[in-house]
Order: C-alpha cells, then sequence, then structure tokens
C-alpha cells in the first residue's frame, strides 16, 4: 500500500472531496493542513504547486485539485 499525504486547507471544497472520496475508498492517507502546518507552504511552492490539495503518493509522484482519475487508481 503506497503512502499517501493530502495536503490541505481550511473552507477548500476540492480538499473535502479529495478526503472524502479516499476515506470512502478506504484508502488511509496523513492530512497535512497549511492553515495548522504554514512550513508545508513554501515546500509545495517549490515543488511547483499553487493550488490545493495536493495528493503525494510516495513521495514520487503528486497532483493537485479534484482528480478522481487519479484518486482512483491509488484505491486500486
Amino acid at each position: 500500500m503506497p503512502k499517501i499525504t493530502v495536503y490541505s486547507r481550511n473552507n477548500c471544497m476540492q480538499c473535502k472531496m479529495t478526503k472524502r472520496y479516499l476515506t470512502e475508498h478506504n484508502v488511509k492517507f496523513e492530512e497535512h493542513n497549511i492553515n495548522e502546518q504554514p512550513e508545508y507552504v513554501d515546500y509545495l511552492k517549490d515543488k511547483g504547486f499553487l493550488s490545493l490539495p495536493v495528493v503525494d503518493v510516495d513521495g514520487q509522484k503528486a497532483f493537485s485539485g479534484f482528480r478522481p482519475d487519479q484518486l482512483q487508481k491509488i484505491a486500486g
């Protein structure tokens, strides 16, 4: 099972939808909320991301936004 990390922020509908999709498909993930952990803002900008959510899979590949096509690949 890959390690999934979701970077999110408060009041973000796409973040909520992404987390709900993963939860409904029994995919365990770690969440970092940039409102509570602002140290991740620069990390994400350094990776080229300007919008949330960002879903990171094993630190190998990552994508941003609510992407059911990509989430389905993770859920298997």
